[in-house]
Protein backbone atom coordinates (compact mmCIF):
# COMPACT_ATOMS: atom_id res chain seq x y z
CA UNK A 1 0.00 0.00 0.00
CA UNK A 2 1.39 3.37 -1.00
CA UNK A 3 1.09 6.72 0.64
CA UNK A 4 0.53 8.96 -2.34
CA UNK A 5 -1.99 11.26 -0.66
CA UNK A 6 0.65 13.92 0.00
CA UNK A 7 1.67 16.49 -2.57
CA UNK A 8 4.16 18.06 -0.22
CA UNK A 9 6.90 16.30 1.77
CA UNK A 10 5.06 14.39 4.50
CA UNK A 11 7.67 15.18 7.14
CA UNK A 12 7.10 18.90 6.57
CA UNK A 13 3.34 18.71 7.05
CA UNK A 14 1.82 19.42 10.45
CA UNK A 15 0.07 16.52 12.18
CA UNK A 16 -3.39 18.03 11.63
CA UNK A 17 -2.77 18.27 7.87
CA UNK A 18 -1.64 14.67 7.75
CA UNK A 19 -4.74 13.59 9.67
CA UNK A 20 -6.85 15.65 7.28
CA UNK A 21 -5.23 13.89 4.32
CA UNK A 22 -5.94 10.50 5.89
CA UNK A 23 -9.59 11.39 6.41
CA UNK A 24 -9.94 12.65 2.83
CA UNK A 25 -8.42 9.36 1.63
CA UNK A 26 -10.78 7.42 3.90
CA UNK A 27 -13.78 9.35 2.56
CA UNK A 28 -12.80 8.41 -0.99
CA UNK A 29 -12.26 4.78 -0.04
CA UNK A 30 -15.68 4.60 1.60
CA UNK A 31 -17.30 6.15 -1.49
CA UNK A 32 -15.51 3.61 -3.66
CA UNK A 33 -16.73 0.74 -1.46
CA UNK A 34 -20.30 2.06 -1.63
CA UNK A 35 -20.01 2.06 -5.41
CA UNK A 36 -18.64 -1.48 -5.53
CA UNK A 37 -21.50 -2.75 -3.40
CA UNK A 38 -24.02 -0.93 -5.59
CA UNK A 39 -22.65 -2.71 -8.63
CA UNK A 40 -22.53 -6.11 -6.91
CA UNK A 41 -26.07 -5.76 -5.59
CA UNK A 42 -27.37 -4.81 -9.03
CA UNK A 43 -26.21 -8.11 -10.55
CA UNK A 44 -26.63 -10.47 -7.60
CA UNK A 45 -29.37 -13.05 -8.17
CA UNK A 46 -29.35 -14.60 -4.71
CA UNK A 47 -31.62 -12.50 -2.47
CA UNK A 48 -29.81 -13.49 0.72
CA UNK A 49 -26.43 -12.55 -0.70
CA UNK A 50 -27.86 -9.25 -1.95
CA UNK A 51 -29.32 -8.53 1.50
CA UNK A 52 -25.91 -9.08 3.10
CA UNK A 53 -24.31 -6.78 0.55
CA UNK A 54 -26.94 -4.09 1.18
CA UNK A 55 -26.18 -4.33 4.89
CA UNK A 56 -22.45 -4.02 4.22
CA UNK A 57 -23.08 -1.06 1.92
CA UNK A 58 -24.99 0.70 4.71
CA UNK A 59 -21.98 0.24 6.98
CA UNK A 60 -19.75 1.85 4.36
CA UNK A 61 -22.24 4.70 4.01
CA UNK A 62 -22.19 5.21 7.79
CA UNK A 63 -18.38 5.39 7.69
CA UNK A 64 -18.60 7.86 4.79
CA UNK A 65 -20.89 10.05 6.89
CA UNK A 66 -18.59 9.89 9.91
CA UNK A 67 -15.55 10.79 7.78
CA UNK A 68 -17.46 13.70 6.26
CA UNK A 69 -18.60 14.96 9.67
CA UNK A 70 -15.01 14.83 10.93
CA UNK A 71 -13.89 16.98 8.01
CA UNK A 72 -16.79 19.43 8.32
CA UNK A 73 -15.96 20.01 11.98
CA UNK A 74 -12.54 21.19 10.89
CA UNK A 75 -13.76 23.21 7.88
CA UNK A 76 -16.70 25.39 9.01
CA UNK A 77 -16.99 27.04 5.59
CA UNK A 78 -17.51 23.60 4.02
CA UNK A 79 -20.32 22.94 6.50
CA UNK A 80 -21.92 26.29 5.70
CA UNK A 81 -21.79 25.54 1.97
CA UNK A 82 -23.23 22.05 2.36
CA UNK A 83 -26.06 23.33 4.55
CA UNK A 84 -27.26 25.26 1.51
CA UNK A 85 -27.13 22.18 -0.73
CA UNK A 86 -27.96 19.07 1.28
CA UNK A 87 -31.56 18.29 2.23
CA UNK A 88 -32.82 21.27 0.25
CA UNK A 89 -35.63 21.26 -2.28
CA UNK A 90 -35.21 22.86 -5.68
CA UNK A 91 -32.49 22.79 -8.29
CA UNK A 92 -29.30 21.24 -6.95
CA UNK A 93 -27.00 23.36 -9.11
CA UNK A 94 -28.77 26.59 -8.18
CA UNK A 95 -28.65 25.63 -4.51
CA UNK A 96 -24.92 25.00 -4.90
CA UNK A 97 -24.34 28.38 -6.49
CA UNK A 98 -26.28 30.18 -3.76
CA UNK A 99 -24.60 28.16 -1.02
CA UNK A 100 -21.17 29.02 -2.37
CA UNK A 101 -22.04 32.71 -2.48
CA UNK A 102 -23.49 32.64 1.04
CA UNK A 103 -20.48 30.81 2.46
CA UNK A 104 -18.17 33.54 1.17
CA UNK A 105 -20.03 36.21 3.18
Amino acid sequence: MGFDQYHEPADELPDEVRTFARMIASLGEEAEAINWYEQRISVEKDKDAAAIMRNAQLEEFKHFGMDLEFLLRRKPQWRKTLQGILFQDGDIVENGEHAEEDADK
